[in-house]
């Protein structure tokens, strides 16, 4: 019998084995098989052993973590180095109202669940409090003193996206007992857990959810969580060793809330939908609908942890055994601490000039917006003391985002164009593709301009060529109507154009002027008119969009500009308003190369919304040329305005 290649998971490839197989036997030495309706057991034999090879194959690469695929399977297998994976995050919002009732009483109740309903893009969701809040009252009364109503202020109520629920369990003592919430899209922060003995009032004991068994006592009052199918999750409790084992007939009582994860971002605009109950736990109702003030809108709701995002950070957090030393360390922990973190910059004090020995700086890019909260920044630095090692302080730094604008000219054929706009939203939308992608949107990230250019190209085969610039800007933010100085490094280096005009921006007014003005460059020249090789010039402040030379200096010398380390700073100025909104001063330069590079500090951004496509008949290949005469050509240089476009 011949050797056959058990390795063969191809259909045509094991079909070929079994003719072989029977073809070494003298009976079927000379058959034919194509022609035969042997040939069809032949190709079921096959189709068998192919299906049969497939499953096997799957079923060995879902026993790896790094080939698994089944959520179900990548779950468990990091549940075996101790990771749970982030639950979906419920979008809080702050807001606060005053209900008053027509009763007296010296205290009022917000009762845990439905606080109000928030509207954005025309849907509607509800918003919720896990816990009860009361406050005191102030009472109203009549021209005879006698009380008619009392008010209770609800300030500063931070609310949950998402429906309150509760569930009961009675502990039965038996080893098989579950405790499983069987809910899906829960919000696993929102979880309380309180525990009713023989002895005990109320609710009971309420427990504290831990991460690990570090530290648990054979009395902590503690739980653990773990994911298991569809999305659900299981709480686990004590065995007398780590952590207080439960009594038979306890009973736990869970709350939690249920949210529909990032898509509950965005509502600013809320309406009353609560519950309020006096000092003697009556139920309370408002005199009127209590109009609610929107402190913050909500935000930072998000999704379940991915199955990339488990298969990076499982090992990592294992690894890091719970503390924070290595730069590596705290990203996964604060991956876990702050599940709205889209990526974390992580810099020893060492690093910097001068150095800053005993602290590390940390950096945040949230998943929703581009700026962590003051109340969260202190959320997270409490969390991370009990990783860090005693001595080094932790400095959480605002985000520093550097933008990548592109400039391009899309040439096409117009006899295999449906509608230019189309083909436009095509290239927009591969764009979009590209800048999802792990090369850029990140700390450190990539601006890969030869991929970018094969990105247009490949869109459609109508796009015979595109000649496209680079962009790269940082955002300013003004402190308005106060002397300061600033500082923008763009950790790339800028092109020289002896001519200046590298450097350009948007528009700001200045104390002392009420026209419009702009930043610009002026590179550091000789006095034969070349440029001196020191790499650096002068910041300048212009009026209106005209050329130097005409005498439109505002101030000759608000700063100077690096650049080959690509960074500019401002002098001493009192800015008094801007063009943008928000007191942002948009600051562009022309990078010495194509390719740009994010610092580990630096989030590269990649701004197609503020890029510029431009469409460009191509009248040689439509066929409306039959030479060069006459052929509109594209500069691949930047263009001589003095401002921001």
């Amino acid at each position: 019998m011949p050797f056959t290649k058990f390795t063969n998971l191809d259909f045509d490839q094991i079909k070929t084995s079994i003719k072989d197989y029977i073809r070494a036997n003298s009976d079927f030495t000379d058959f034919d098989f194509e022609g035969s309706n042997f040939s069809v057991l032949i190709d079921t034999l096959a189709y068998n052993t192919y299906i049969t090879a497939f499953n096997s194959n799957m079923i060995v690469n879902e026993s790896f973590l790094d080939s698994a695929t089944v959520r179900e399977n990548v779950v468990s297998l990091a549940r075996n180095i101790g990771y749970v994976p982030r639950s979906r995050t419920a979008a809080q919002a702050t807001v606060s109202f005053d209900v008053t009732t027509a009763s007296n009483t010296p205290t009022l109740t917000l009762q845990a669940g439905l606080v109000c309903v928030g509207t954005s893009d025309n849907s509607s969701y509800v918003f919720s409090i896990p816990e009860t809040i009361t406050t005191v009252t102030t009472q109203q009364t009549d021209t005879s003193g006698n009380i008619i109503s009392s008010t209770g202020s609800f300030n500063s109520i931070v609310v949950y996206q998402g429906t309150y629920l509760t569930k009961s369990f009675t502990v039965d003592g038996s080893l098989d007992q579950r405790f499983i919430l069987e809910n899906s899209f829960i919000d696993t922060s929102t979880i309380k857990v309180y525990i009713k003995g023989s002895s005990d009032t109320g609710l009971g004991k309420e427990y504290r959810k831990v991460d690990n068994i570090l530290n648990i006592t054979d009395i902590s009052e503690t739980y653990l969580i773990q994911e298991i199918t569809d999305e659900r999750y299981e709480l686990l409790f004590g065995d007398g060793v780590f952590g207080k084992k439960l009594e038979n007939d306890s009973v736990i009582t869970v709350s939690y809330i249920t949210t529909d994860g990032v898509d509950g971002n965005g509502p600013a605009s809320f309406t009353y939908a609560g519950s309020v109950v006096s000092s003697t736990n009556q139920i309370s109702l408002p005199i009127i609908t209590p109009p609610i003030t929107t402190e913050s809108a909500a935000a930072n709701g998000g999704n379940i942890e991915s199955i990339d995002s488990i298969k990076y950070f499982a090992p990592r957090l294992y690894s890091s055994q719970y503390r924070a030393v290595t730069a590596r360390d705290y990203e996964s922990i604060i991956q876990q601490i702050y599940p709205n973190t889209e990526s974390v910059s992580v810099v020893g004090g060492e690093e910097l000039d001068p150095p800053e020995f005993g602290t590390v700086f940390i950096t945040i890019k949230p998943k929703n917006g581009e700026f962590v909260s003051d109340f969260d920044k202190r959320a997270i630095l409490s969390s991370l003391k009990g990783y860090s090692l005693a001595g080094i302080n932790q400095k959480i730094l605002d985000l520093k985002l550097l933008y990548v604008e592109i400039e391009s000219f899309v040439y096409y054929d117009v006899s295999k164009v449906t509608t230019v706009s189309e083909l436009k939203t095509s290239v927009t939308n591969g764009l979009l593709t590209y800048g999802s992608t792990t090369d850029i949107n990140k700390f450190g990230g990539r601006f890969k301009y030869s991929k970018v250019l094969n990105v247009i190209d490949n869109i459609d085969d109508a796009i015979t060529s595109n000649i496209t610039r680079v962009i790269i800007r940082r955002n300013l933010r003004a402190l308005t109507n106060q002397f300061a100085q600033y500082e923008l490094c763009y950790g790339n280096r800028f092109h020289i154009n002896p001519e200046g005009k590298n450097i350009k921006s948007t528009g700001f007014t200045i104390q002392g002027q009420t026209d419009m003005v702009y930043f610009t460059d002026i590179p550091n020249k000789n006095n034969d008119g070349t440029l001196d090789g020191s790499g650096k010039g002068v910041i300048a402040i212009v009026k209106g969009d005209v050329e130097l030379s005409q005498g439109q200096l505002v101030v000759a010398s608000a700063g100077v500009v690096d650049y080959v380390h690509g960074e500019v700073i401002i002098s001493t100025v009192n800015i008094t308003s801007t063009q943008r909104s928000n007191n942002i001063i948009e600051i562009q330069a022309f990078p010495e190369s194509n390719d740009i590079i994010g610092l580990k500090d630096l989030y590269l951004s990649f701004a197609v919304g503020d890029s510029s496509i431009n469409m460009v008949k191509d009248t040689i290949t439509s066929g409306e040329q039959i030479s060069g005469v006459g052929y509109k050509v594209t500069s691949s240089y930047t263009n001589g305005a003095l401002v921001r476009g």
